[in-house]
């Protein structure tokens, strides 16, 4: 079998630390999934990702705080308002405390992020932020999966002790949603401008996107300078308006992810590649991230999504070890090595 002589050009200038264009990840984005041309696209972005992050990997954990019936309406989430069957609820601040201990007692935990709905209560989210910096020792970085907010706003997060901020114009932004892609990019620049790092992500990819979309989607990333870059699939949620669409496989998503990996070679403010939900194929594609998740979850259908679709910390760390990493970086001057850990 004869490779495609594009793509194999395209692999081997990223091989030797050229980012891919917007038109060469087009192509590689064109490629099936099942192709020896995408088995080239996921290992030469495993391999790269290794070398550029030392074979090491990274686990973040997120507690869902609250749910709603989220004005975002967004078709594919388990909490939009007009087709949810959840009734609204809010963790109590104890609760939280006890899961970001859980989450951090081990060292291992590099990020913990705290998610809310759309709408939220900002200062509730600031009193939370307060007692975990206060009652943690040791504390890993804190970073905010929340709706859009305003330069103040983000100067009070950052004072209060938080140090990112997970935001995406998502894939049909203001079509399979009811927010505006103009709101959401404005987001992004005032987490950048309040020196936030900026978690971003191709997400939620569905079996109708093209391979232009996640190029743009991708791009955007790329262009405004993510700290974290990463792709996850739209998870078949029963009874959201997007369900009869289905979704992609893993391998493709590992596809996916690896393009992300292999565009974001010429970001210098990109630090790691992430892939979501966890999976082995996207490991040894080129992401080097994964996360665990409490509480609430908008790919889910219980009110917490412990043992349900969300993992622990040890099942990531598992993970990672499985798909070959040496060690984890975790809180501030925190490193193990996953061997030790499993006493191997």
């Amino acid at each position: 079998m004869k490779l495609n002589s594009e793509i194999h050009s395209i692999i081997h200038r990223a091989m030797e630390g050229h980012a891919p264009s917007k038109s060469d990840c087009l192509a590689l984005l064109s490629c099936t999934p099942t192709s020896g041309e995408a088995t080239l696209i996921r290992g030469a972005a495993d391999a790269i990702t290794r070398s550029r992050f030392g074979n090491g990997g990274i686990v973040q954990g997120q507690i869902g705080i609250e749910i709603d019936k989220c004005p975002g309406q967004c078709k594919f989430c388990s909490f939009g308002e007009q087709h949810t069957a959840f009734q609204r609820s809010t963790m109590p601040v104890e609760e939280v405390l006890a899961s970001a201990h859980k989450f951090t007692e081990s060292g291992d935990l590099f990020a913990l992020f705290l998610m809310t709905m759309h709408h939220f209560n900002f200062e509730n989210l600031l009193e939370i932020v307060t007692q975990i910096r206060q009652t943690i020792t040791n504390c890993p970085q804190i970073v905010v999966n929340i709706g859009d907010f305003d330069r103040c706003q983000a100067d009070e997060l950052r004072n209060a002790g938080v140090n990112g901020a997970y935001h995406v114009c998502r894939l049909g932004e203001g079509t399979d949603t009811a927010l505006d892609p103009e709101e959401r990019k404005k987001t992004i620049k005032t987490i950048r401008e309040a020196g936030l790092d900026w978690y971003y992500c191709c997400e939620p990819v569905g079996p109708e996107h093209t391979p232009q979309e996640l190029v743009d989607q991708i791009f955007l990333g790329v262009e405004y300078g993510c700290f974290q870059h990463a792709a996850m699939r739209r998870v078949y949620v029963p009874n959201t308006p997007l369900a009869p669409y289905g979704q992609i496989t893993e391998l493709h998503l590992a596809q996916i992810t690896a393009v992300v990996a292999l565009a974001s070679l010429g970001t210098p403010e990109t630090k790691n590649i992430a892939v979501h939900e966890p999976n082995l194929i996207g490991l040894t594609s080129g992401a080097n991230v994964v996360y665990a998740e409490t509480g609430s979850n908008p790919r889910d259908t219980k009110a917490n999504t412990v043992g349900y679709r969300g993992k622990d910390l040890h099942a990531c760390k598992t993970m990672l070890y499985e798909a070959g990493f040496e060690y984890i970086t975790g809180a501030p001057g925190h490193q193990s090595s996953l061997s030790d850990i499993f006493c191997i």
